[in-house]
């Protein structure tokens, strides 16, 4: 599955009314760290259906990240039947995101 770019009109549509998880990159794309994390969470979309994932350009829509609390990049977010279920901050490894969905 690929991943979807989340706006500010797509956001209840695509993450909050979905029936099944969804993973949410906070990214920039100044951003280093993002960058690195970046191909990990592309890969994750590509090997399975069972989660969404989406991705948030904070530059691009702001009202998204102060609405989540987004105070540092990357930071993902797992939603599970519209309801934020767990976040973290920084670059994580495959594994670790696995885990966090």
């Amino acid at each position: 599955m690929s991943v979807v770019a989340l706006t500010k009109d797509n956001f209840d549509a695509e993450v909050l009314k979905c029936d099944k998880p969804v993973l949410v990159d906070f990214w920039a794309a100044w951003c280093g760290p993002c960058q690195m994390l970046s191909p990990v969470v592309d890969k994750i979309a590509d090997e399975t259906t069972a989660i969404k994932v989406g991705k948030v350009n904070i530059d691009e829509q702001p009202e998204l990240a102060q609405q989540f609390g987004v105070m540092s990049i990357p930071t993902l977010i797992v939603f599970r039947n519209g309801k934020l279920s767990k976040k973290s901050i920084g670059v994580i490894s495959r594994e670790e995101i696995l885990n966090l969905i």
